[in-house]
């Protein structure tokens, strides 16, 4: 059981830290301690964080339905950095139950709230109950509606273990886009190739399509939702109760 911590007080002192700043006080303040990568803003994070502490954990959600360029992106970050990436994946029996009773493509219909929970959250959650803190490369821009007001520090109210702490670090929180991408080619960081055709925000290949100029990143996911809805639930609960 870990000790609980005023994220508040720690929030307001590093609120105005840059990123590295942020990253080298999780990294000093949590030895068991991992980043969910899954997309650019992860790998500036892994980028950042191997300065610091090259052993970092790295992890990251497989639901079963990426894109091919997301796979072998994921070896790309993998063999850059010589690091191993944990490749966490979802109850077979729990998509074995889902595809059968509602077929491949039930969220067009219905939601993609419970294709997420299966493939994203019940996978993500039993992954974190093995760490003490995560690190995730959450950004306010990237979705006014949602994500506004992401802090650099909070309690993970979401997935901690009863009666336990979980702490998350969003580095990221302040940075926009073109921070991120202006990182990524100064430091020659790898990218999932799918950037290059107009793809901003990626996640599961029937979920995810490119955007047209002047639209917003996210309105590349979830195209036939409403826009308040487009979070699969990895941050969603965190946001509606800040620390």
């Amino acid at each position: 059981m870990h000790n609980l911590i005023n994220t508040t007080d720690i929030e307001r002192e590093l609120s105005t830290k840059a990123p590295q700043q942020i990253l080298r006080y999780a990294l000093e303040n949590h030895d068991n301690i991992a980043i969910s990568f899954s997309g650019a803003e992860d790998v500036v994070l892994i980028d950042m964080a191997y300065k610091i502490r090259p052993d970092i954990k790295v992890f990251s959600l497989d639901t079963g339905r990426l894109h091919s360029e997301t796979y072998r992106f994921m070896d790309s970050v993998r063999n850059h950095y010589k690091i191993d990436i944990d490749i966490i994946m979802p109850e077979s029996l729990a998509v074995e139950k889902l595809v059968k009773e509602k077929g491949l493509f039930s969220f067009y219909q219905d939601d993609h709230k419970e294709c997420c929970g299966i493939r994203k959250i019940s996978p993500l959650r039993r992954h974190l109950l093995t760490l003490d803190a995560w690190i995730t490369g959450q950004r306010r821009d990237q979705s006014p509606g949602t994500r506004a007001s992401v802090p650099v520090i909070q309690d993970d109210k979401a997935f901690a273990r009863e009666n336990d702490v979980l702490t998350k670090f969003n580095p990221l929180a302040n940075w926009s886009s073109q921070q991120v991408w202006d990182y990524i080619r100064a430091f020659e960081v790898p990218y999932n190739e799918l950037h290059d055709r107009g793809f901003v925000s990626i996640g599961c290949e029937p979920c995810t399509r490119a955007i047209g100029p002047g639209q917003h990143e996210r309105e590349g996911r979830w195209w036939w939702e409403e826009s308040t809805k487009k979070e699969c639930g990895l941050h969603a609960v965190n946001m509606d109760k800040p620390s």
